[in-house]
């Protein structure tokens, strides 16, 4: 027989082991769950950093490697190696122009990718804004260096680009592919974008009939003044026109929706973005910055490839820089000219031009003034002529809604003429410095 006090003696044994071995259990349980959670931060931290191992090797893959246009871009190197090593501008300017094509097409590449995280209006706008960095960035050089001439007429010749040229071979090329159907697009955008091109006409052709007339009240001082009034009333008229545009009417600049597209999966999966949001704003600021490097190089060697090739400053200004600038617009406009896309090729195109007209050339007179420049919007009489012609060639051609090829070969031969004629132009301003 067992007392009572073994039974209690014997269960109080067994009460104490049962008790601890709970509360070790417990802390096991919480050393275990932090053992977990700092072993998932590690995997957390190294699938990260693996991530990132992997993107960038695929990000250079894709914006620096696969265009077969990244070819040329040593050339921007070895402009700058001939600079130095020989002096002679016009190698230098060809080698600098060349080399800053691949890298406006770039540009154009990763805004169209920051697009697919914007949509399309913004993206447009993108396009045309980040279309236009190598243009603003050759301007602000030239203007720091007093080269106010190359300035209005590399600006002019890009609208000039835009709406004959890079207008013209989207029509053309996307006529070609979907012929014989005709293309359309949102009437009532291009005719907003054709009165905001007029109002741009007219602030430059004031300027320029006031001079030319000799009717200044404080000669050489009035034709300034009113370039910077109207400078800052187009920049105003620009900020009120992006209000429109992508708030208060954003259902006016909505695309056309195309019916009966049997294709149109095919499209949407071709459209997936190959980089990421991220990855597009770093590659478009390692792009702008590599831009205005070559920009400086290529500003101070125009006058010299001028007299190297015998060719006028007015043509390499008008027509040649702006070929390059516009490198981006270019291929943007024509591909998506052909995916059937009139309206993102308008918002290019035109965009671009509109912007250049109503942003980038008053903003060039205002920093022009902040810079103690005196640069004003008298284009003179023969460069305002050929932008008020285009731009009444362009309207009517906009006006139907419609494009065909035709139209768009009819745009390339009005632009041939107009290469022409800047060939054999002699600007009279040279002159007067």
């Amino acid at each position: 027989m067992v007392s009572i006090d073994e039974k209690t003696d014997l269960e109080s044994d067994e009460e104490i082991p049962f008790s601890s071995s709970s509360a070790t259990s417990k802390m096991e349980a919480l050393d275990f769950e932090m053992i977990h959670l700092h072993s998932r931060a590690d995997l957390a931290n190294s699938w990260i950093s693996r991530h990132i191992r992997m993107r960038v090797p695929k990000s250079i893959y894709f914006v620096l490697i696969k265009a077969k246009i990244n070819v040329l871009l040593p050339f921007g190197p070895l402009a700058i190696l001939l600079h130095y090593l020989t002096g002679q501008h016009g190698w230098v300017f060809f080698f600098s122009l060349v080399g800053i094509v691949p890298l406006a097409e770039r540009l154009g590449y990763a805004t169209e990718q920051l697009a697919f995280y914007t949509g399309p209006t913004v993206g447009g706008l993108l396009n045309a804004t980040f279309g236009n960095a190598t243009e603003m960035i050759i301007s602000i050089y030239a203007l720091k260096n007093g080269m106010i001439r190359v300035v209005q007429q590399s600006l002019l010749g890009s609208i000039l680009s835009n709406m004959l040229l890079v207008l013209g071979c989207a029509f053309f090329t996307g006529g070609i592919v979907h012929y014989p159907k005709v293309q359309v697009f949102n009437k009532s955008a291009a005719v907003v974008n054709s009165g905001l091109l007029l109002m741009a006409v007219m602030g430059l052709m004031f300027p320029a009939v006031l001079h030319f007339t000799h009717s200044e009240v404080h000669v050489g001082k009035s034709e300034l003044s009113l370039s910077r009034f109207s400078s800052c009333v187009m920049l105003v008229a620009y900020a009120s026109y992006l209000f429109f545009q992508l708030r208060s009417h954003r259902n006016l600049y909505s695309p056309i929706e195309e019916e009966g597209n049997p294709g149109g999966d095919d499209s949407d999966e071709e459209e997936a973005p190959e980089i990421t949001h991220w990855e597009a704003i770093g590659w478009l600021a390692i792009l702008t910055v590599w831009v205005s490097i070559l920009s400086g190089y290529l500003v101070d060697a125009i006058q010299g490839a001028s007299d190297s090739f015998n060719m006028p400053v007015a043509f390499i200004s008008v027509i040649l820089l702006p070929i390059v600038g516009n490198a981006a617009e270019h291929a943007s406009a024509i591909m998506f000219a052909m995916k059937d896309k009139l309206d993102i090729t308008l918002g290019v195109a035109i965009g671009s031009s509109t912007q250049i007209s109503m942003f980038v050339i008053p903003f060039c007179v205002v920093v022009g003034w902040i810079m103690g420049q005196q640069m004003d919007l008298n284009f003179q009489l023969f460069e305002t002529a050929s932008l008020f012609i285009t731009v009444l060639v362009v309207a009517f051609m906009l006006q139907e809604g419609t494009s065909n090829y035709f139209k768009g070969l009819m745009l390339i031969l009005c632009y041939l003429i107009v290469a022409a004629s800047f060939f054999v132009h002699v600007d009279p301003s040279n002159a007067d410095g």
